[in-house]
């Protein structure tokens, strides 16, 4: 079996290693921020959960939807967390259609450190715009994953975009 790993990652995942809670933890941080900051990647606030762009995208525009709750547990989320969870799911893929046009979307989680997770004590929801052919050699060859768009042009537009929808 062949094997793809994204080594650039375990950085990002390393630096939140040793820390347990909401002191340190880069979900329960970003929360705090005011989303026309420049230095984060907030792109919108609702009453129980965020959409944050990720730091180390799979593609352009790869979003995650989190709980403001430092929780672990999908089982531990209240009823409004699941519905307004999924409404800004809705939300952000439909801000990414106006955005980037994408030709379909990958939207989960990842549970639990063995299923995956970098970031295993504060659940979140990925929502990851996709394209027909945008998996090419680059990866896979060179250790290098190209992401076409600065961040906070991304974010900006976006922002834009969560504002015109209902």
């Amino acid at each position: 079996m062949d094997r793809l790993w994204s080594p650039w990652r375990s950085q990002y995942i390393e630096s939140f290693k040793d820390k347990k809670g909401d002191e340190g933890c880069i979900f329960c941080e970003t929360a705090a921020k005011d989303v026309k900051d420049n230095k984060n990647l907030l792109v919108y606030k609702g009453e129980k959960a965020f959409v944050v762009l990720n730091l180390y995208p799979y593609n352009n525009g790869h979003m995650m939807v989190v709980p403001f709750r430092h929780i672990s547990s999908l089982n531990e989320l209240s009823a409004e967390e699941n519905i307004e969870i999924m409404k800004l799911i809705q939300k952000s893929s439909s801000a990414l259609a106006v955005v980037m046009k994408p030709h379909g979307f990958n939207i989960g989680a990842n549970i639990g450190k063995a299923a995956g997770a970098g970031i295993d004590t504060h659940i979140h929801f990925h929502v990851l715009p996709r394209w027909n052919g945008d998996t090419n050699f680059m990866p896979a060859l060179g250790e290098v994953k190209v992401i076409s768009q600065d961040l906070l042009r991304t974010k900006y537009d976006l922002i834009d975009a969560f504002d015109k929808i209902d």
